[in-house]
């Protein structure tokens, strides 16, 4: 399909613009390493929130969004947890504002504050430095894919020999998320942290116009009946069973022929047992998000806030932000999706290619004009998820490798032109895996629970175990990478077979987890402990609750005016309270176009009783 040239004159002004606008703030970015990355740390907490939360509202994840909604129906909402979209409860709730007590640029420089200088130390620096080009890689891919699909499906081609496409039917695909990628990559090299703030910020401004205008228009073409007529029963329920509970061969009719093959796509997804399924995401969830986030643009965001308090409200607002708009625009989307299944979708039944179907939706329903401010509004979402990463990656290599092993007594010009060298080339390397990717799902999947099963015991035991030193945490991580890498490629059929998910990766998470687990403990108990120095001043600065009887001894002895932290239970309370909050914040838009009344009113009775709730018990609690 190809779009009117009023649309593409919209997408190429917009396009324009960022690159306008990144170029303008370059020059403040690029004083030091301290603005390039964080800003100076001058940027208003309400600012990094909207980044944030643009970043984290790319179009990869927008239409596998769209797949699990319509496939899954409301039961879908859950299934997020695999990310696990709650971290950011905990991060608002205590983990920020412990980050952010650590005054440093990233993850890896924070080893430092935990383990001192040592050997061990280093060791550590050396492997989260390690964790985060990877992890930054596979995102990158994920990106990659995703918006190349989408815009060439909308784009005219710029490869047209038809027996040159036969041969290699992705060319269109990758050519055009390579130019999207060295526009994006262009601002962001020049303008490092303000550029993207800026520029994410106004993104988010389209992203939010629309989004709202994909639900009207969803809302006017598909009526309650016309949806009902085309989902099965249990599909507007969140709750479930052992199993999902949904029969698509039940609806399926003359009409609509291809609904069935949802079934099978449920079995190959390897949701089908969709209780245990659950049990296995809420194990993964909280132990991930009690270890605190992955080294990337999360991270980042919390760094660069002004004092801990602020990067607590920060997290908080993501939530706020990210969720109602995203799930407006996904929900309308599909049951746009639903109705018009058969007519719209022409991909494989036994090879599912859902993402496919996004443009198609868009091109039938929204007229000219407003179909050329959608798309712009979706390759924004691209460009600021793609951003968000770039910006994050090259400070492990500049700040962590460069300045610190290589050439620590260089000027702040230098620092700043090795980033846009470190961009670059990581660019380079997230296109080139990029090439490979076949699936977003699988992406998705093995980053965050292959990968991450890696990172999330030496992670975990760094906040709560004073006995946790940095050999510990490095042969923790160097074990759970190498499982990472190694159990997809040894394709094991004990995990593939394994009863609780089809899914490799998540049937990889707990044995990857286990054997970083097993190296994290032995690590640190055949090696002696961190010098009572590193883990008195961590203690002070860091003021984490867990297990620190020892150290919380030693420094009340030499200040019996300190006080220990005693918010665990109050913490817990307002976890449990913020993820029902958060849950509701991306059922309420979802009712509201589908048009269940009931389940709306509830969802928005229950926001705002958990937002008084959150007032007194965490807002009002939160201090510096």
């Amino acid at each position: 399909m190809n779009v009117h040239f009023i649309d593409l004159g919209i997408v190429i002004l917009y396009l324009v613009a960022t690159v306008f606008i990144g170029n303008w703030v370059s020059k403040r970015a690029s004083r030091n390493i301290q603005s390039y990355f964080l800003g100076g740390n001058t940027l208003p907490w309400y600012f990094l929130g909207v980044s944030n939360a643009s970043g984290m509202f790319d179009i990869a994840g927008t239409m596998l969004l769209v797949y699990w909604l319509s496939v899954y129906g409301l039961k879908s909402l859950w299934i997020p947890w695999l990310w696990p979209v709650f971290n950011q409860i905990v991060l608002m709730v205590f983990l920020s504002a412990w980050l952010r007590r650590s005054n440093v640029m990233t993850g890896a420089e924070w080893i430092k504050t935990r383990f001192g200088d040592g050997r061990a130390s280093n060791l550590s620096h050396i492997i989260v430095v390690i964790f985060a080009i990877v992890s930054v890689i596979g995102f990158l891919s994920y990106g990659f894919k995703g918006i190349g699909k989408f815009v060439s499906a909308f784009l005219p081609p710029l490869v047209s020999n038809p027996e040159f496409l036969a041969a290699h039917p992705q060319v269109n695909v990758n050519l055009y998320a390579l130019i999207l990628m060295a526009i994006t990559t262009f601002y962001v090299v020049k303008g490092g942290m303000f550029s993207v703030v800026i520029t994410e910020v106004i993104q988010y401004g389209i992203l939010t116009i629309a989004s709202i205008a994909v639900g009207i228009i969803a809302i006017s073409q598909i009526s309650p009946d016309a949806l009902n007529g085309v989902i099965p029963e249990g599909w507007k329920t969140m709750w479930f069973g052992r199993t999902t509970g949904l029969d698509w061969h039940a609806i399926s009719s003359a009409a609509s022929p291809k609904l069935h093959s949802f079934n099978e796509w449920i079995k190959t997804d390897g949701y089908e047992l969709f209780g245990l399924f659950f049990v296995m995401m809420l194990f993964k969830g909280i132990l991930v998000s009690a270890a605190g986030p992955a080294p990337n643009y999360d991270m980042q965001r919390i760094l660069a806030t002004k004092n801990p308090k602020e990067a607590s409200k920060m997290s908080s607002l993501v939530s706020v932000v990210l969720n109602p708009t995203r799930y407006f625009m996904v929900a309308g989307l599909t049951i746009l999706a639903l109705v018009n299944f058969d007519k719209l979708y022409t991909g494989s039944l036994t090879n599912p290619d859902f993402e496919s179907i996004l443009p198609e939706v868009l091109a039938t329903y929204v007229p000219v004009g407003l179909l050329g401010f959608l798309l712009a509004g979706l390759i924004a979402a691209f460009m600021s998820n793609f951003a968000a990463t770039v910006n994050a990656a090259p400070a492990y290599l500049v700040n962590d490798i460069y300045k610190r092993y290589i050439n620590p007594h260089a000027s702040e010009k230098t620092y700043v032109r090795m980033s846009y060298a470190a961009s670059l080339l990581i660019v380079v390397i997230g296109i080139a895996v990029g090439f490979l990717v076949t699936s977003i799902n699988d992406v998705v999947l093995w980053i965050t629970a292959a990968l991450w099963g890696g990172y999330t015991a030496p992670n975990f035991l760094k906040w709560y175990w004073w006995r946790f030193n940095g050999y510990g945490y490095f042969w923790g991580m160097l074990s759970g990478i190498a499982a990472a890498l190694l159990l997809p490629a040894l394709n094991l059929e004990l995990l593939q077979n394994w009863p609780l998910t089809e899914n490799f990766s998540m049937n990889a998470f707990p044995v990857i987890f286990l054997i970083s687990l097993i190296g994290s403990i032995l690590g640190s108990l055949l090696t002696k402990k961190e010098d009572e120095g590193t883990l008195k001043k961590f203690y002070r600065q860091v003021r984490p609750w867990g297990f620190w009887k020892p150290v919380e001894k030693m420094v009340v002895a030499e200040d019996p005016s300190f006080r220990p932290n005693r918010d665990f239970w109050r913490d817990m309370f307002n976890i449990a309270v913020g993820i029902v909050w958060q849950l509701s914040l991306m059922a309420f838009p979802v009712f509201l176009v589908i048009r269940e009344w009931t389940q709306f009113y509830v969802a928005v009775a229950v926001m705002i009783v958990t937002s008084v709730i959150l007032k007194f018990t965490w807002w009002n609690k939160l201090r510096d």
